[in-house]
């Protein structure tokens, strides 16, 4: 079964959003995060896949995750691709 880790990002008011997770299947993941059914910090917003990556085991994702969630720079860079 392979896992996949994820980088959300939107365009606020007055800033740019990231948000990193992991799931089975991305389009539908990111699909719950645009119907509002995503985490809570999501709601309310307009999510655009900005990067993936694809494991073997839920486990190395999940370890993926952890670490893209202080590469701060890493998810600066990509949130330059949000289109407006």
């Amino acid at each position: 079964m392979s896992a996949y880790v994820y980088v959300l990002g939107c365009r606020g008011k007055d800033r740019v959003l990231t948000y990193v997770g992991w799931t089975n299947d991305v389009a539908r993941r990111l699909a719950q995060h645009n119907a509002g059914k995503g985490a809570r910090s999501t709601r309310g917003r307009t999510w655009q896949l900005l990067h993936s990556e694809s494991f073997a085991t839920k486990a190395e994702a999940m370890s993926r995750e952890w670490h893209l969630k202080r590469e701060r720079a890493f998810r600066r860079e990509l949130a330059q691709r949000i289109v407006p």
